[in-house]
């Protein structure tokens, strides 16, 4: 199969949402796709709703990416490794859905140890709580005597999640987040957790790789569900 390795970037029009086939993605770097456009729900969600999505530093225009291989978990497969069963007995965290939010992204959003900066921007922020107030955004929180200790966030549309990032300030606890989210998704119907890009941490949870194609059959069946229950609310527990 031929690489596509062109070298120009379709500029997108701020005042029209026209996003270019994913096919044209670039191999190098993996995925990107567009330059331009806005971070308003509208084009948000029109994005994530092709397997879109956006990825940029402060110095940057917004990006517009579509990788292949793509990082996603199956819920039906997700499987809790046994260090992690140890710590779910344990009983040390509270998990909630979406009742700090703006704490769970400002949380992401820290630079790691390993990392200079970050790329989740004071405009990506902006947009995702916007998102979050429409009921398109939602978080994990995981809490230990009343402290926030990690979480994650992501965007839902019709029965697919699209993870965004995750954070903790305690060993397990960002684990303890994707745990509670995954076997809730898996109660409520979802075919697929979208997780963009791999690394080992996501690997450690399930993640597996599929290519382009695969990805996006699964997401168009989902899209096409029902969406998720709201307000969401925890029902499921561990034991």
């Amino acid at each position: 199969m031929a690489r596509n390795t062109q070298s120009r970037l379709m500029w997108l029009d701020h005042n029209h949402i026209d996003f270019p086939s994913t096919q044209t993605a670039l191999d190098d770097p993996n995925g990107l796709l567009a330059a331009g456009g806005d971070l308003s729900p509208e084009w948000l969600l029109a994005a994530y709703r092709r397997g879109i999505f956006p990825w940029f530093s402060e110095d940057q225009p917004i990006l517009w990416w579509s990788p292949s291989p793509r990082c996603v978990v199956i819920p039906s497969d997700f499987h809790i490794g046994r260090s992690l069963r140890k710590t779910l007995r344990r009983g040390i965290f509270s998990v909630t859905f979406d009742q700090a939010f703006e704490q769970v992204i400002e949380g992401c959003r820290l630079p790691r140890s390993s990392e200079d900066g970050t790329w989740i921007t004071d405009e990506m922020t902006e947009a995702y709580i916007d998102m979050h107030h429409l009921g398109h955004a939602h978080s994990v929180e995981v809490w230990r005597e009343g402290r926030l200790v990690g979480g994650l966030y992501g965007l839902s549309i019709g029965r697919i999640f699209f993870g965004e990032s995750m954070f903790h300030r305690e060993t397990d606890a960002s684990k303890v987040a994707f745990v509670h989210l995954a076997r809730q998704l898996e109660l409520w119907g979802c075919p697929l957790i979208d997780c963009q890009v791999s690394n080992p941490h996501l690997s450690s949870l399930g993640a597996v790789e599929m290519c382009r194609r695969d990805f996006e059959h699964l997401l168009e069946d989902g899209l096409i569900q029902p969406a998720f229950p709201q307000p969401w609310k925890l029902s499921w527990t561990y034991g």
